[in-house]
Order: structure tokens, then C-alpha cells, then sequence
């Protein structure tokens, strides 16, 4: 099984973010990814550069004006503000009725919704080279392979069709699950992330084409609060294709392996010929942002029971911060999907 990951990704370097209205350290740093790849390497995977597809396929799921905002942004703001002054959006509208504005403080608020997704210097690299890994991880699938896996960062799946959100500026996977559909007709995306994948709820809500599940607990849980609640199943064509399983705060392995379980049954109901994983190892029980209690050893059974779906896979990392089991729980899930997808 491939990895796919650029050096250029670790380029965003965020500080802080407001939780709460109090600052904090941002959790979503470098390290996570760089943990992550020195495991596999150890392990022997082959970790290979992403290829460039450009902005057209992200423009596949996002609004292109969106998209476009970050060439550039972290540049105009630092010109247009004080000295010290945060990549951090202040100004958000109170509803999307209105336009997005000239001034670059407006404009930040007009696409992203919170203060998590701060600008910095290479922002806009690392966004747009996590985006490429996750589609050259979905093009290996594409092309052949039984799966593969995108260490995309930062990760993606809360960004919604038009806005940044929960550390998320485009939806990697939601980008993958779409660039499938060129192979597939029937493409589903599931996601493991202790967190609501709210972005690509928002993206696939009213497609039929693309079955999104995701496991979380209550959605009213930072980042997402507005999304993600169990009955909201789609809409238009895309009604009945949506499907949150939400689990209890504090729930432990079984909770979690059932819903799971559910989501398989409904993904195999709805016919899905590729699979998309939003991989998210935050369900550890000692994450920074944890909520909800697995183990490696529910991280392994977490991999058998997605491999043994026997769908071409593209695996696409998402949440996992920095704490001390994540180097376990990512060597345990990867080293047991490769092992039973090889097998």
C-alpha cells in the first residue's frame, strides 16, 4: 500500500486559536504528521510524492472563488494590518446573505467560519499539497491499486463547500471521494474522525452519487455544532445518502465498533463500489480533543472490519493530535489495513 505525503504540507504553523474566547495552543502542529510518517517509514511503506492535478479538481467540490481567496491572502493581510497582528478572521457575517468584501479582515471572515484556521506564511502551500496527496492517493486507486493512503495535513473535512472550518481549509477527502466518481458510479465516504465531518456532509448533502457517514458524538461538540445530527439523511437527490451515527460522550470500543458496523451495512445497502476512510485517530482515548475511548487494539479491529469490506480504498488522515498513543494508534490501524488488504 502507497503513502503519498509532501514536505511542503508542514509549512502551516498555526499559534493559537480562540476556544472558548480564551487563547490556546493551536493542537493542530506539524509534528502530528511528521510522527506519523517516521512510523511508516519504520515499517517499511513507500512513501511517494504527490503529483500535481491543479486546482480543477478541488474547484470539483468547492466553490472556485473560495478556493482562489488563499492564493495570496496571508500576503494581503500582513500589508493591510498591525504589526503583530494574527492571521485570525474577526468580522463574519450574520448570515451568508451579503457578497464577500474587499478588505482582507472581511474577506477572511466571509470564508472562514471560526478562529482555527489562522493564515500564516505557507498556509496556502501546505493546503494545496494536502489536497494533491489525497487526490494522488484516490488516482492510485483509480488506476488499479486495492488502496491507498493520503497523510494529507492539515486535514480537510471539516471545510465546507465554501468556508474553512476546525482546522480545515479544503476537504481532501471529500476532493478524493469526487475524483473516484470518474472510475465509479457509486462511491461512498466514511468517516472515522471523533469529530462530525460536517464539510463533506455540507459538500455530498444533496448528491445521490457519494454515501457520506460519518461517527461522532454530539455534534454541539467543538468544531462543528451545526451539523451532524441524525436526522439529517440528505436532501433532493441526495436524500437518504447522508447518514450520522452518533454516539455518546465518553462511549468506549463497543459503542463504537457497532456504529461502525451499522455504517458498513449501510454503505454495502447503498451499493458503493470505492470507499473513501476520513481517518481520524482522535477517537483515542487520551487525544488532546478526545471524547470518545478506543485503543490501539480497537484501532486494529477498526482496519479489519473496513478492509474486509473489500472496496478499493483511499485512505485520507484527518484528526489525531498530539498525545501520547497516536504514533500506536496510527502504527496499529495502518499495519493492520495493509496486512489484511494484502493478504
Amino acid at each position: 500500500m502507497k503513502v503519498y505525503f509532501d514536505e511542503r504540507q508542514l509549512g502551516h504553523k498555526p499559534d493559537v486559536y480562540y476556544r472558548g474566547g480564551a487563547p490556546m495552543p493551536h493542537p493542530e502542529q506539524p509534528e502530528r504528521a511528521i510522527l506519523i510518517r517516521d512510523m511508516l517509514v519504520e515499517h517499511g511503506f513507500p512513501i511517494e510524492t504527490p503529483v500535481d492535478f491543479g486546482t480543477g479538481p478541488i474547484k470539483a467540490v468547492h466553490d472556485p472563488a473560495y478556493v482562489d481567496f488563499f492564493v495570496g491572502a496571508y500576503a494581503r493581510f500582513m500589508a493591510e494590518s498591525p504589526e503583530g497582528a494574527l492571521g485570525i478572521p474577526t468580522r463574519h457575517p450574520g448570515t451568508r446573505r451579503g457578497r464577500c468584501p474587499k478588505d482582507i479582515n472581511g474577506a477572511m471572515g466571509w470564508w472562514m467560519t471560526d478562529t482555527s484556521t489562522p493564515l500564516t506564511e505557507n498556509t496556502y502551500e501546505a493546503i494545496y499539497w494536502s489536497a494533491q496527496t489525497a487526490l494522488s492517493a484516490a488516482d492510485d486507486v483509480k488506476t488499479g491499486a486495492r488502496a491507498s493512503y493520503g497523510l494529507s495535513r492539515p486535514p480537510g473535512h471539516h471545510a465546507m463547500t465554501d468556508c474553512a472550518n476546525g482546522f480545515c481549509f479544503y476537504n481532501n477527502a471529500a476532493i478524493a471521494a469526487h475524483h473516484l466518481r470518474g472510475n465509479w458510479d457509486r462511491v461512498a465516504l466514511l468517516d472515522v474522525d471523533v469529530h462530525t465531518g460536517n464539510g463533506s456532509l455540507d459538500i455530498f448533502y444533496e448528491r445521490g452519487d457519494v454515501f457520506f457517514c460519518s461517527l461522532h458524538p454530539d455534534p454541539a461538540v467543538y468544531p462543528t455544532f451545526y451539523l451532524g445530527y441524525a436526522d439529517e439523511t440528505g436532501d433532493g437527490d441526495g436524500q437518504g445518502a447522508s447518514l450520522n451515527q452518533v454516539l455518546n460522550m465518553g462511549d468506549g470500543e463497543a459503542e463504537v465498533l457497532a456504529a461502525l458496523d451499522h455504517g458498513i451495512a449501510a454503505i454495502q445497502e447503498f451499493g458503493a463500489e470505492a470507499l473513501v476512510v476520513s481517518l481520524g485517530f482522535d477517537m483515542a482515548a487520551d487525544d488532546p480533543l478526545a471524547a470518545v475511548q478506543v485503543y490501539a487494539g480497537g484501532f486494529a479491529e477498526m482496519a479489519r472490519r473496513i478492509a474486509a469490506m473489500g472496496l478499493p480504498t483511499v485512505l485520507i488522515q484527518e484528526g489525531g493530535y498530539l498525545g501520547p498513543s497516536l504514533r500506536n494508534n496510527a502504527e496499529a490501524f495502518l499495519t493492520t489495513f495493509r496486512a489484511e488488504v494484502s493478504g
